[in-house]
């Protein structure tokens, strides 16, 4: 299975690709506002509580740049969101064992607790989950867009019925 660019974009996955996105973009921008507000260090090792979990200055910005890429996506839509809601969902997840072993030892950068692993965890999970809806997998249905371009002669075989028109 592949990921290919040349796939359509003007399909209804793309708001589930699009709304994922601007979610969870949304809420880093609001998350790293907020610990802007509570003037932490930028490299303190305990952080401050911001909305359960939590933060530092370098966290606060990491959080504005991600969710301002996640919106930037949402903006751009179709097979980019896609992509960039998979590739920053690897992002997450990756930062979560980072983080997970660097709990307890001194260089904690970025204040992390387990809430905060927990945390980066789900996020990447939602983000990758929501990037390869409809996408990524073995028994797509045959008027999914991906399929149809994955298989363009039975494609030509098995046309699309006609959308019914408003009355």
């Amino acid at each position: 299975m592949q990921l290919q660019d040349h796939l359509p974009v003007d399909h209804r996955l793309g708001q589930v690709y699009r709304y994922s996105a601007g979610a969870i973009g949304l809420f880093l921008i609001v998350f790293g506002i907020l610990g802007f507000t509570d003037n932490v260090g930028f490299f303190s090792t305990n952080g401050d509580h911001v909305l359960g979990m939590t933060s530092n200055g370098t966290l606060s910005l990491l959080s504005v740049l991600f969710g301002a890429l996640l919106i930037y996506g949402a903006v751009r839509g179709g097979n980019f969101a896609s992509t960039l809601n998979i590739s920053v969902g690897v992002l997450f997840i990756l930062s979560g064992f980072v983080n997970l072993g660097l709990l307890d030892g001194d260089h904690n950068f970025l204040a992390f607790h387990m809430r905060n692993v927990i945390f980066s965890f789900l996020v990447g999970l939602a983000l990758m989950t929501f990037g390869m809806y409809g996408r990524v997998t073995t028994h797509l249905p045959y008027d999914n867009p991906y399929w149809r371009s994955r298989h363009p002669e039975a494609a030509r075989v098995n046309p699309l019925p006609p959308r019914a028109l408003p009355h």
